[in-house]
């Protein structure tokens, strides 16, 4: 079991230990270098972005609910950003989590749900 109690999902803690034993063990990190990293998460973010390119969204939604090949690479793809993000977390020494948390605490400041709520518009506009 993780930490959040669950014995299927490994936590980010326990993926990012089991990438870095997989790119030791092919002696990649010789080319991870934070730039390279940076770009490789981009381009994988491309990658998602390709599978909505020329789709309407509700052609997009259609699609992803009735095509499982169309689910399966959508998933590959955000594994692979998921993963380039680990490496670059960790080369960064940055706790993802940890992170993340801190960010949603400020994103609620910035948007207050009395000012935010329904609309797209950025925080200084509010």
């Amino acid at each position: 079991m993780n930490k959040r109690g669950t014995a299927d999902s490994p936590d980010l803690a326990e993926l990012t230990r089991r990438l870095v034993e997989f790119r030791d063990a092919r002696d990649w990190k010789q080319f991870h270098s934070l730039k390279n990293l940076l770009l490789s998460l981009a381009l994988e973010a491309a990658e998602a972005l390709e599978l909505a390119q020329w789709k309407t969204d509700e052609e997009l939604d259609a699609q992803l609910a009735a095509d499982a090949t169309l689910k399966t690479r959508l998933e590959e793809e955000c594994a692979d950003v998921l993963l380039y993000l680990l490496l670059i977390a960790e080369k960064a020494g940055i706790d993802l989590a940890e992170a993340a948390a801190r960010k949603i605490e400020l994103n609620a400041r910035k948007y207050p749900v009395e000012k935010a709520r329904g609309r797209a518009d950025k925080y200084h506009e509010l």
